[in-house]
């Protein structure tokens, strides 16, 4: 609280304080003074800064008036200008979200491009040949249903099918290795 201050007592705030304090001695009722009203069209007066007028002007009980102290009037806090700071930080959040939901959009795409080449790389199926030995397996069965009883007609057939099934063998052994 080291802050100083002045306080002015202007001459109608002194009388109107020794109106009070007669109204309580006196205990009357005084109507209040009216103030005439200036017309609306009228320009408002200017108070002058110079202290000179204020000295010159009668004081109540000999009280001297001080000079107002003027104090160095700051701008008006502009509500649009606070208005306009809220709108502009919106805008930019806007824009910000804008922005990061694009980006979670691509990014879903690469995620989702890269989850499906995973996806087919681990279940490929591998190369379909055709199985081996197929005709020779298919001689043997028709040879079959034909001699159902007598089976030992279908033996060349037979052994074809057991080469043929050797030579594949021999094949995949030797690929492996």
């Amino acid at each position: 609280m080291s802050e100083s201050f002045t306080i002015q007592l202007s001459g109608n705030l002194v009388r109107k304080l020794l109106d009070d304090g007669e109204k309580l001695k006196k205990k009357t009722k005084k109507s209040k003074p009216k103030i005439p009203q200036e017309p609306k069209n009228s320009q408002p007066k200017q108070l002058s800064n110079d202290a000179e007028t204020f000295t010159k002007l009668p004081s109540a009980a000999g009280w001297p008036l001080q000079p107002p102290v003027y104090l160095p009037t700051l701008p008006p806090k502009s509500e649009n200008v606070e208005l306009d700071s809220i709108k502009s930080l919106l805008q930019d959040s806007q824009n910000v979200v804008e922005r990061l939901q694009k980006r979670e959009e691509n990014m879903l795409q690469e995620v989702t491009q890269r989850a499906k080449a995973l996806h087919d790389e681990e279940f490929k199926l591998p190369n379909r040949q055709p199985m081996p030995c197929l005709n020779e397996k298919d001689e043997c069965l028709k040879c079959y249903k034909e001699h159902t009883k007598d089976p030992l007609k279908c033996a060349n057939l037979v052994k074809d099918f057991a080469d043929c099934a050797r030579r594949v063998r021999q094949l995949v052994n030797a690929a492996e290795n």
